[in-house]
């Protein structure tokens, strides 16, 4: 019997009524196994409902209040920790220990938010004029909505709603329909932890409820995190709807190797950075410069270590990759490394017809390499979202800088050498959000903002960390007088002097 998935609204389930639904599938066999509910125009109205009646009593409690539920969440999601994991597995392919290391990512911002208390500290200065203070507070907004992406159906949910409700704002998520099933586990951990009816709620669709949210009057503040076409849609759509958006798009991040580079470190990162998840995440490394005379021996020592992964189904604890999340998918990334040669490329490695015994209808792709790739090429224009390396050769640090700053995108970059100078240099001059010095995927911890620059960030404000309790508050200045409690009216005693 097929699994629905259906919407969490007012804190319970919520079946579908629209009667559409989407197919969900397991990666590794390509079998339909869940069937997940679409919500429409009606459906949605009624989760923005719910979160809107609930943020009157959240929007004033508490922190203490808030900070309690967090966490006794954040205690559950603990305890499990494994189970999200096999649903995340099931639905997405990824292998396990990628499963569990997007959970522990998630649980970060769950620890940020159990101590919000430091963050939502306001601001005061005493006598500004004659007997006046002055204060700055930050409120929360009222119902904001998160869109998020199939890549990390867990983590990604986890980096917007954790600081939003403990801000004081409800939240409705509108995840993935690729695979729906741990979103609707969490609003269920936060319901056991006492989580309010309505302060969080999932429903799931396509874009009927995302333009929605999108339009909705009520909802106050968008976050989103997916590809860049559709991260400056909802940019532009949310703000002509005035409301606040962060909108964290696509990436095509690169990994500068310089001569003087431990090439056998390079090589570890590039692959694990490249291929870990099957690619599918925003800050894989897609583009690896070499510089000067190390390129040949730094590619063969990545063939090297890329031919020894082991593909597998995800619930295998022999697996170090899994399938791609469609069949589509699979075959998009596939026609990259396809046309690589005629755009000139060399291809090292080629993963297409790649499959499993046991698994062939699953959604397979091997390991691909290309060398020298030509900035023209579509393999390297694109952000592929798969397990697609491309290597691109430059004679200088320069080159090489100038080449990664002519990208569209900006979201994350690396460089690996043994120079403090050089890296220093490269850190300030290279246009990216995040920088890795001998470190492949430099994605900050909880308390520091994930966010890149250029076409790989729509709006003003980076997710999680200070930006992110900034975005899902609002500042409000109180200046204040006093009469001093001597001047009372006659026959009013507070107990001071009379000074007239």
């Amino acid at each position: 019997m097929t699994k629905i998935v259906n919407h969490w609204i007012g804190g319970k389930t919520a079946e579908g009524a629209s009667g559409t639904y989407g197919p969900v599938t397991n990666p590794a066999t390509g079998e339909v196994t869940t069937k997940v509910a679409f919500a429409s125009v009606e459906e949605v109205d009624a989760a923005v409902a719910a979160a809107k009646d609930a943020f009157r009593t959240w929007g004033q409690s508490s922190l203490a209040q808030r900070t309690s539920i967090l966490f006794r969440f954040r205690a559950l999601l603990d305890a499990h920790r494994d189970e999200i994991a096999e649903l995340i597995t099931a639905e997405h392919g990824k292998v396990h220990s990628d499963a569990l290391g997007e959970v522990a990512r998630g649980l970060e911002i769950v620890d940020l938010a159990c101590g919000i208390n430091v963050q939502l500290k306001g601001e005061l200065s005493t006598q500004v004029a004659s007997r006046v203070d002055v204060a700055s507070i930050r409120q929360p907004l009222g119902v904001v909505a998160g869109i998020t992406p199939f890549n990390f159906p867990a983590m990604v949910p986890m980096w917007m709603f954790p600081l939003a409700i403990a801000c004081g704002n409800t939240f409705v998520l509108k995840p993935s329909e690729k695979d729906p099933s741990a979103s609707v586990r969490l609003a269920e951990l936060l319901a056991e932890a006492g989580l309010p009816d309505g302060v969080f709620n999932v429903v799931h669709g396509d874009k009927v409820a995302v333009d929605r949210l999108l339009e909705h009057p009520d909802v106050t503040a968008v976050s989103f995190v997916g590809s860049t076409p559709i991260a400056r849609y909802i940019h532009t759509t949310a703000s002509a709807n005035g409301k606040r958006v962060q909108a964290l798009g696509g990436a095509k991040n690169h990994m500068l190797v310089l001569p003087d580079a431990d090439l056998d470190a390079a090589a570890d990162a590039a692959v694990s950075a490249a291929y870990g998840s099957a690619g599918e995440r925003c800050m894989a490394i897609s583009a690896v410069v070499a510089v000067g005379a190390i390129g040949d021996e730094l590619v063969e020592k990545i063939r090297e270590r890329a031919e020894k992964i082991t593909i597998g189904p995800g619930d295998d604890p022999a697996s170090e990759m899994g399938p791609l999340i469609t069949a589509t998918h699979r075959d998009k990334v596939a026609s990259y490394v396809a046309g690589a040669a005629d755009e000139g490329a060399e291809v090292v490695l080629d993963g297409t017809g790649y499959t499993v015994d046991g698994f062939e209808n699953g959604h397979w792709i091997g390991i691909s390499l290309l060398d020298k790739v030509p900035t023209t090429a579509k393999a390297y224009q694109d952000e592929i979202f798969g397990p697609v390396l491309c290597v691109l050769r430059a004679e200088t640090y320069e080159e090489a800088l100038d080449l990664i700053n002519s990208s569209p995108f900006g979201n994350g970059t690396a460089i690996f050498t043994r120079d403090g100078g050089a890296a220093r240099r490269f850190q300030l001059e290279v246009e990216a959000g995040m920088v890795g010095v001998n470190v492949p995927i430099p994605v900050p911890v909880g308390y520091h903002s994930f966010g890149g620059w250029k076409d790989s960030l729509f709006g003003d404000h980076h997710i999680y960390g200070n930006d992110g309790t900034h975005f899902y508050t609002r500042g409000k200045v109180v200046t204040t007088r006093w009469p001093d409690p001597a001047d009372a009216p006659s026959g009013v005693d507070l107990g001071f002097p009379r000074n007239h």
